[in-house]
């Protein structure tokens, strides 16, 4: 999934898209997550708690995003609406099945600091009183 490189272009995209992104990443994670889950079922109870926790918490967020754009009066297509084309390239591809545990946890980590970089530029678009 193609993203804005670097804060520069993610400040450039209009709000509706940039909120739209990232229900597209968050949604994109859904599915990797609950497969690494299933097939990890090796791990320590810690590590396997964490990761069941890191499930929970990207749906806790998608969910908040939504109220969130929902209570912000802007709209957006739904994923539920999403082209086939689009939808498709949310599946969990064979390359990702293939993965190694490194690999996948700094591609998690890498969308999770972009969705946290892309909710902090919405935070400023919608509550500029923050001076951001």
């Amino acid at each position: 999934m193609l993203t804005p490189n670097g804060k520069e272009y993610a400040q450039k995209i209009p709000r509706e898209e940039l909120t739209h992104l990232i229900l597209r990443l968050l949604q994109a994670w859904k599915e990797p997550l609950s497969h690494f889950n299933q097939h990890h079922q090796e791990l320590p109870d810690d590590s396997l708690s964490k990761a069941k926790q890191i499930s929970s918490m990207v749906h806790e967020l998608k969910t908040g995003v939504e109220k969130v754009t929902e209570k912000a009066r802007f709209s957006i297509n739904s994923l539920n609406g999403m082209t086939p084309s689009e939808a498709a390239g949310l599946s969990i591809s064979n390359e990702a099945n293939m993965m190694s545990d490194s690999d996948f946890i700094h591609c998690f980590r890498r969308d999770s600091n972009k969705v946290q970089s892309y909710l902090k530029i919405l935070k400023c678009r919608i509550m500029p009183e923050n001076s951001c």
